[in-house]
């Protein structure tokens, strides 16, 4: 599993750490709509525009008093230039720093005093900074994030501490763990032209390289009101959030126009590829497989819907494919899984993880799920599985939407790799609209293991395949 998916801010974690684990857990694991209640949402939510093009989406939901604010920057770890891995996730560290009006943890401060909390949190597509308050505390949230939007001190000083936070991050959550150190290594041999290769947290060489200079241009180019998305979902009235936005962000100038983010695309895959680490950390062996497939929102975009249920059948529970033939019937795995990461502008990843009941099961486990893979793209799967399953995904849907959080994320994820309001409303009815033919048509176009990279964790001594 890759496990920087997304890389959340930790500096200043006694103030803020409390929401990480579960944006992190929701990103990764959470399906990609609200059922019933997202298009209830989003045909009650309000968006607009500010004269300086920044977007604006206002969800009410009043169940307590309490608001969540998103701003969300239109750049991540894929946007970065060439030689600056890292420079997305280390600017937003740097957000919480001194600005021209506030000094360093007054944000914090204020927060805290409001018996709130707030974070960030960076991706390949987007960095986002959000607070959860009491309603009354908008419009105070609201104007700090406006102030560092522009005036951030990009001192020198600042640069230094922050490039030691994120270097220790680094080394405490990849370089330590040999399961990140895999996931790091397959996204760069399965992304062999695409900056989605890169890990969203960087290169330990460039992150040491990355100068002052470069993250003034940076903060120049992308913090800008016409290339960030605001989300408001809460207690509040859209006519309220109106007025208060234009009284912050609107007084922001508009900045450069930006270009449309065109992005180098992958070849057609032609060879088989795999990687194997071997660590002495390592107990058990693990086997796990990632295949390119199409983004949400690309030309085929169907085929993302029926391998979104697809991976669900195949590897989403105890009920699924994998884990009933693996765990329970042959009885060498002790846990197996799949998902679909939709949450990528240009491509969705199909990831299979498999762990062997002992140490000599590792390629028994890895031709089973082959094995069943390839019988789906074959016979397909059954209308009792499909239905069962969309059930299962409207059920987890609805569930999702009760917290303000996972309704903010929701909206914010979906326009920053490119979808709109609508496609929020939609989401139930594209995951109802997937029919057998269509997954089995996906599994036939998608499960070429030439689109895919095999990973192998290995105890040191296992180092045999």
């Amino acid at each position: 599993m890759r496990y920087y998916l997304i890389a959340a801010c930790t500096c200043m974690a006694a103030l803020r750490v409390a929401a990480v684990p579960f944006v992190v857990t929701w990103l990764m694991f959470a399906p990609a709509a609200s059922a019933e209640a997202a298009a209830a949402g989003a045909a009650e939510a309000a968006t607009f525009v500010l004269d300086n093009g920044m977007q604006v989406v206002v969800v009410p939901q009043r169940r307590v008093p309490v608001v969540v604010q998103m701003v969300w920057y239109k750049v991540g770890s894929a946007d970065e230039p060439p030689g600056q891995s890292g420079i997305a996730h280390l600017f937003e560290h740097l957000m919480f720093k001194a600005t021209s009006n506030h000094a360093a943890g007054e944000l914090d401060e204020a927060v805290t005093a409001s018996g709130g909390n707030h974070n960030a949190f960076t991706s390949f597509d987007y960095t986002a900074y959000y607070q959860q308050v009491p309603t009354g505390a908008l419009g105070e949230m609201m104007a700090f994030e406006a102030d560092r939007m522009r005036n951030l001190i990009l001192s020198d000083e600042a640069l230094e501490t922050e490039r030691q936070v994120v270097l220790e991050e680094r080394l405490g959550s990849v370089e330590n763990r040999p399961e990140s150190l895999l996931s790091e290594s397959v996204y760069a041999t399965l992304f062999q032209n695409h900056p989605y290769g890169r890990d969203i947290i960087g290169w330990r060489h460039e992150i040491d390289a990355i100068t002052r200079q470069q993250l003034v241009d940076f903060y120049n180019r992308y913090y800008t009101p016409n290339n960030a998305i605001l989300v408001v979902v809460g207690d509040v009235d859209a006519r309220d959030v109106r007025r208060l936005a234009r009284e912050t962000y609107g007084k922001i100038p508009r900045g450069p126009e930006l270009p449309p983010r065109v992005r180098p695309m992958e070849p057609e895959p032609a060879t088989l590829r795999s990687v194997k680490i071997s660590d002495p950390r390592v107990s058990l062996p693990s086997f796990s497989r990632v295949w390119l497939a199409p983004s949400r929102f690309s030309e085929d975009g169907k085929a993302a819907d029926a391998l979104r249920v697809l991976s669900n059948i195949l590897g989403g529970g105890k009920r699924s494919r994998l884990y009933r033939e693996l765990v329970v019937n042959k009885r060498i795995a002790s846990g197996v899984f799949a998902y679909l990461n939709t949450r990528m502008r240009d491509y969705s990843l199909l990831n299979v993880e498999a762990t062997p009941l002992t140490a000599d099961k590792l390629d028994e486990v890895e031709r089973a799920v082959t094995a069943e893979m390839e019988k789906i793209a074959a016979d397909g799967v059954s209308e009792d599985e499909l239905r069962t399953t969309k059930k299962v995904l409207a059920s987890a849907l609805i569930f999702a939407d009760q917290s303000q959080i996972s309704r903010a994320l929701e909206f914010g994820q979906t326009l920053a790799i490119g979808g709109t309001v609508d496609d929020v409303a939609r989401a139930r009815e594209r995951i109802e609209a997937v029919t057998a033919d269509e997954i089995r048509d996906a599994a036939k176009k998608y499960f070429d293991p030439r689109r895919s990279v095999a990973g192998y964790l290995l105890p040191e001594e296992g180092d045999k395949k």
